[in-house]
């Protein structure tokens, strides 16, 4: 997509967003549909895979995986919003939210790396495992570095050039959707997730990382609301569309991005101290089971004839 001019964006705007436009604009056509199609596959299929040979896995991480995860990424990409992506800031900034917090949240609560490691072959497992510990995967995914990564991403793609570029170039915006994503992953996953992956903070440390992300999104939520200059520069109001106030929308958007950065971020905080408990509550079982054992012991000793 070149940069657009006024007669060509006046000729290619979107209808007025309402529910019933969302609804008709959906495409099915796109490379991340089918990606999404493929990743629903692989994992309904490692889950028939572990019920074939009588193992169990939790509803949950299915329901998880498939519903607010890959969902998640398919309500903001496939369905209609993405008509209006580059034409409306706010539902930028929806897909934003969906893309870099809620659906990687969900996507490591499904926890597909411990489905593939229970379904797949020796080989592929085994090289699986090597890319989980190589060192990259160490570097990337130590909770400093990726909330650094989460947090900085944002500021440079709005408060430089490269967001105007992204609007002129559907392939750089496509790229900034998967971008989106990746980040969302490498930031969570260590953070909520319940795959094996190593060097992984204990849990306090995790609910602080969490809670100082929620600061940042305030921060830049407010700035976009209070700028005085419009995001992507004559790019809005080169669309000329009639039903909607380029200024008004960046309010709305900046609003999004506070109000939904802080409402993910408290959610998942609940959502870390909810697993921790959970944790503890193994580890004082086991701790039960094992002194248990150290009694059974000790009384087979004393019952012993000398």
């Amino acid at each position: 997509m070149l940069h657009v001019d006024p007669i060509f964006a006046a000729t290619s705007a979107p209808p007025p967003f309402t529910v019933g436009a969302v609804l008709t604009e959906t495409r099915l056509d796109s490379w991340l549909a089918l990606g999404l199609v493929l990743a629903a596959g692989l994992y309904l299929y490692g889950v028939y895979r572990l019920r074939l040979r009588g193992d169990r896995w939790p509803i949950a991480r299915t329901v998880f995986f498939l519903g607010p995860g890959l969902g998640g990424i398919a309500l903001v990409t496939v369905s209609g919003l993405h008509a209006y992506d580059t034409a409306l800031l706010s539902v930028h900034m929806i897909q934003h939210m969906v893309l870099s917090m809620v659906a990687p949240i969900f996507l490591a609560l499904g926890a597909p790396m411990t489905l593939a490691l229970r379904t797949l072959p020796v080989g592929p497992r085994k090289r699986l495992l090597a890319i989980v510990h190589s060192r990259v995967a160490r570097v990337y995914s130590f909770p400093l570095v990726a909330f650094a990564i989460f947090v900085v991403n944002p500021f440079v793609l709005y408060f430089s050039d490269l967001y105007r570029y992204t609007l002129e170039h559907a392939w750089a915006h496509e790229l900034v959707h998967a971008h989106f994503i990746m980040t969302g992953c490498v930031f969570f996953w260590p953070l909520l997730g319940l795959d094996p992956l190593p060097g992984r903070w204990p849990y306090p440390a995790r609910a602080l990382l969490m809670l100082l992300s929620v600061p940042f999104h305030t921060v830049l939520g407010l700035t976009i609301m209070q700028s005085s200059t419009l995001f992507g520069g004559d790019w809005y109001p080169s669309l000329n569309l009639g039903w909607v106030d380029p200024w008004e929308d960046q309010v709305v958007a900046g609003g999004i991005l506070w109000a939904g950065g802080e409402f993910v971020s408290v959610t998942m905080l609940a959502v870390l101290v909810v697993q921790w408990v959970k944790q503890s509550e193994r580890e004082a079982r086991r701790v039960d089971r094992e002194l248990d054992r150290q009694e059974a012991r000790e009384r087979a000793a004393d019952a012993a004839p000398a």
